[in-house]
């Protein structure tokens, strides 16, 4: 431990070099921007600055592109509480808890935890990194397409839970999120299904456009009917005490902070982990170590605490499969991973003893670059909430035009803009008809996942089922996804029983 705290303060030296601490601002500041805009997203962005990448040094480069992409995880929050429209991917579960919140008044509350979340997290996941990172590579391998299925599986049984209302409701959008994740060009076979000889459905739904239609359209629709009702809206406080979490506020907050970094670092190092399932991940979680459940979805600041904390630890945990064992967690860190072949460094267990200055500096970045962005975000929190003030008249053709804006930036078609409009109207007849939507989008991420390790794990298995009972630790999770099913039926059959008369 002593000698990864002197290799972290030598990457201090690194990382507080002057040319590095610009473009670790940079980076900061393009992220946050990245985050805020709904569509851009921090892919997109990187891409864009592989070129400029080649201009800079090794370190120094994967610095800019680093800040830009935890950067994003800060700048995601801001338009998910003011405006429920998720500004970055990850950002999804933040809508669920922190809109309402602001529509409660309460939108610097939702944005300082958010910001103050994001940063613990950032900081002990780093702290993370440097102390047991590489020894958690070791553990993230045992984790193949069979455990996956198995997680996977399990999540999906969660999903259900978040759902407000009936259960069979929410189970229903669980059955509507699969099928349109099956949507496209299946990977294992080449064959269309479900496209319709479209050929922009060749790849399918992207998740950030179908976001944008079912919480952001859907919420300008809902606006407008509020407009129409005699429903009173709060009015926010301005004042700079009312901006910030207050006493209570953290009381609540400090266990999903907590739970939701330690949940976020752990699904980080797996590949195809990530920040946006473990965003997901950490609000199932506090949904249902929750007294009060019925909160979620209602304004609980627990529900922004701990997927803001997760989706931010994931981010910095996903750097360690890439650096030391050449594995990116996601489509981002890949595109950093292109950045560090470019300048002719291999990512792998070697990394740490052919290029210590530069895994060490990238580490020791991270801390920098953390502090930089709550510097940054919580003195313009009083800004953002600022945006409330703006009418609902013009609030509501605001969304449509950010969510217009964010759908065609994906790809240059206006097929994505049509979808975005569709899914906002269908997405607001099921909020009417008393749906959640949460289970829908969960799915959806969760379907692919499914069906691809699901297909490698029969072809490992050759054919063979039992392949998920034979791994321990798929038949673990296996077991307690049975326990989660039948816990209902249960606590049902035991209140019938301890109300009927002897």
């Amino acid at each position: 431990m002593l000698d990864s705290f002197s290799q972290l303060f030598m990457g201090l030296g690194i990382a507080l070099e002057p040319a590095n601490l610009a473009v670790a601002l940079i980076g900061a500041v393009l992220g946050t921007a990245v985050g805020v805009l709904p569509g851009l997203g921090p892919s997109a962005t990187v891409s864009l600055l592989l070129p400029v990448t080649a201009m800079l040094d090794q370190t120094s480069a994967i610095i800019l592109l680093s800040g830009i992409y935890y950067g994003s995880q800060y700048g995601g929050s801001i338009t998910s509480v003011l405006m429920r429209v998720p500004g970055e991917a990850a950002s999804l579960t933040t809508c669920f808890d922190g809109y309402p919140m602001a529509r409660q008044g309460r939108a610097g509350a939702a944005l300082g935890i958010s910001a103050f979340g994001s940063f613990i997290a950032g900081i002990s996941a780093t702290l993370a990194i440097a102390i047991v990172g590489p020894a958690f590579t070791s553990v993230a391998l045992a984790f193949g397409p069979v455990e996956k299925t198995s997680i996977i599986l399990l999540g999906l049984v969660l999903a259900a839970s978040i759902g407000e209302g009936p259960r069979i409701r929410a189970w229903a959008m669980v059955a509507l999120g699969l099928l349109l994740s099956t949507v496209g060009v299946d990977l294992i076979s080449g064959e269309e299904r479900f496209t319709f000889e479209i050929s922009y459905l060749r790849d399918g739904f992207n998740i950030a456009v179908l976001a944008m239609g079912l919480f952001g359209v859907s919420e300008m629709l809902m606006m407008i009917e509020r407009k129409n009702s005699t429903e009173a809206e709060p009015t926010p406080s301005y004042r700079l005490r009312d901006l910030l979490p207050t006493g209570s506020d953290w009381k609540d907050s400090g266990g999903p902070i907590a739970r939701g970094t330690v949940l976020g670092f752990f699904l980080g190092l797996l590949p195809g982990g990530g920040a946006l399932v473990a965003g997901f991940a950490s609000y199932l979680l506090e949904k249902k170590l929750s007294r009060t459940p019925e909160r979620f979805g209602k304004g609980a600041i627990e529900g922004v605490a701990g997927p803001e904390s997760a989706n931010n630890a994931a981010a910095q945990a996903s750097f360690i499969p890439m650096l030391c064992l050449g594995i990116p967690a996601n489509a981002v860190i890949g595109i950093i991973m292109g950045a560090l072949l470019m300048q002719n460094v291999v990512p792998g267990p070697q990394i740490l003893t052919e290029h210590p200055q530069l895994f060490w500096g990238i580490v020791a970045s991270m801390l920098v670059g953390n502090a930089m962005l709550i510097v940054l975000n919580v003195p313009l929190i009083r800004v953002f909430v600022l945006l409330l003030k703006i009418p609902q008249t013009l609030m509501a053709p605001l969304i449509v035009l950010f969510c217009v804006i964010g759908a065609f930036s994906m790809s240059n078609s206006m097929f994505d803009v049509g979808v975005v409009i569709g899914c906002g109207f269908i997405a607001y007849g099921l909020r009417k008809a008393g749906f959640d939507l949460a289970p829908l989008l969960l799915a959806f991420l969760l379907g692919s996942l499914l069906e691809e390790n699901f297909r490698q794990s029969l072809i490992l298995g050759l054919g063979n089922p039992l392949v998920f009972i034979e791994s321990p630790i798929s038949f673990a999770v296996i077991v307690f996804t049975i326990g989660v099913l039948i816990a209902p039926v249960v606590k049902g059959l035991r209140t019938r029983l301890i109300r009927s008369p002897c």
